[in-house]
């Protein structure tokens, strides 16, 4: 199974599946059919056609959630070494971000994307001058439903300010 992003700058007409669009312009995130007139993502669980970036996720056949969220960081935001219950392809809006993981650190500017296998750690570190955001797509286990995922792996990391601002649009139950 993989998970593919699309980006669909001149809009886009889906139609129902196992996919998320967002509306860039309207900041606003759909399951399975939707159409968007300006620039659109779209998230899609299959075989990868012509895709921005796709990942192959290794998990169980079942049911699962899907989570379409974005995150906003102020200027010199960041959020600490941590993981997640599940993999995700992120797409950032605005702004600047470098994300370090075991392979390596990597900036990204608006409509690139990186994937998140989840378990292994990440770093990441929203520009110092300019508000970040990015938006994702996670698949996770069902039992995250309106939960929130980060998980530090310093422990003392989870007492220390937060900066960033997460937005869940919606977890819809999906059967893989």
């Amino acid at each position: 199974m993989n998970l593919a992003l699309y980006d669909h700058p001149n809009g886009v007409e889906t139609e129902a599946g196992i996919r998320v669009v967002y509306d860039v312009a309207q900041e606003e995130a759909h399951f399975g059919a939707a159409r968007v007139e300006g620039h659109a993502l779209v998230w899609e669980l299959g075989e990868p056609e012509d895709a921005k970036l796709s990942a192959d996720l290794e998990l169980e056949s079942g049911e699962w959630l899907l989570r379409c969220d974005r995150v906003d960081f102020p200027p010199g935001g960041i959020a600490y070494r941590h993981t997640h219950p599940g993999p995700g392809i992120r797409c950032l809006l605005t702004g600047s971000i470098r994300i370090e993981t075991q392979e390596g650190s990597r900036d990204y500017g608006p409509f690139e994307a990186w994937f998140e296998r989840g378990p292994d750690p990440v770093y990441a570190a929203a520009s110092e001058t300019e508000d970040s955001a990015f938006v994702r797509v996670m698949v996770l286990p069902t039992e995250w439903r309106g939960q929130r995922t980060i998980h530090y792996v310093d422990p003392a990391d989870e007492a220390k300010p937060k900066l960033q601002r997460a937005r869940v649009f919606f977890d819809e139950p999906i059967v893989l």
